[in-house]
């Protein structure tokens, strides 16, 4: 079976042998009610993945300085993680949640990120049965091999501005710099254009058809190619939804800037803008 590599539907989850599935639900205003949701009804044989715990890194680097509210976590740190919870060559890993897909798209991300291809989103959410019942995961002898996905620091996305196409993923009042709810300042990285990240979904929260995408992200690129697209948000979560959106219109892959508004905001010296 031609493995599933940006999304999938329940129907075709339904038709999975053995898929690793990873429930990401999370709530930035309740960190714990992804949790508690997990326990209280989840797609039987899904494992719990926790934004802060799992998905993110300490915010705090070697040097003191601040990295963002959801930088990257250690990248051995989190392949070990996977190992645990069983995953190995030519698995089909299903991620999920509850919100739209922006935290199933950040763990899509990261397991690209670990050289793992066959990683799909649960498009739309489940529509079956849940359990409350916590599944016994087999632990593997896995190893992460070289990424497929790739990044930029603010260093280097400092040194590009004006050469590279950036996209904020934020809601249009913060990315215009009319409120902050979360970060030091408001606004924007100079040259940015704005692509909230629900834009990539039909009314029915399920992901456009890949043409509209295609026609969307086209537009939106030109004349950039896919290769110098840099994609953030406010912590480097949402923007992986765009990653995702632009993947599966069969645009390729863009960067991702890990950091994002929350670690560029935190230093006054690097340039913002507003409107």
């Amino acid at each position: 079976m031609t493995p599933y590599t940006t999304l999938i539907s329940p129907s075709e989850l339904r038709t999975l042998a053995d898929p690793l599935i990873l429930d990401c639900r999370f709530d930035l205003a309740d960190p714990a009610a992804g949790e508690r949701a997990y326990r209280a009804g989840h797609i039987p044989g899904a494992f719990y993945l926790h934004l802060d715990r799992d998905l993110a890194g300490p915010k705090t680097g070697p040097d003191g300085s601040f990295r963002g509210r959801h930088p990257l976590p250690d990248r051995a740190t989190f392949a070990a993680l996977m190992r645990k919870l069983g995953l190995r060559a030519g698995r089909q890993v299903i991620t999920c949640d509850t919100q739209g897909g922006p935290y199933a798209a950040r763990a899509w991300w990261m397991l690209r990120w670990l050289g793992h291809a066959d990683v799909a989103v649960l498009d739309g959410g489940w529509d079956g049965e849940l359990t409350p019942e916590v599944p016994t995961a087999t632990p593997t002898d896995w190893q992460a091999r070289e990424p497929l996905v790739g990044q930029v620091d603010a260093a280097a996305l400092l040194g590009q501005l004006g050469r590279v196409r950036l996209i904020d993923a934020r809601a249009p009042e913060r990315f215009r710099g009319e409120v902050e709810p979360l970060d030091l300042q408001a606004g924007h990285i100079p040259g940015a254009s704005n692509r909230l990240f629900k834009d990539n979904l039909r009314a029915d929260g399920r992901f456009k058809p890949a043409a509209q995408l295609r026609a969307e992200f086209q537009a939106l690129l030109a004349p950039h190619g896919a290769a110098t697209v840099v994609h953030q948000c406010g912590s480097g979560v949402t923007a992986c939804h765009n990653l995702l959106a632009m993947s599966h219109a069969g645009l390729g892959d863009g960067l991702l800037y890990p950091g994002s508004w929350s670690e560029w905001s935190a230093d006054p010296a690097r340039p913002i803008a507003k409107g």
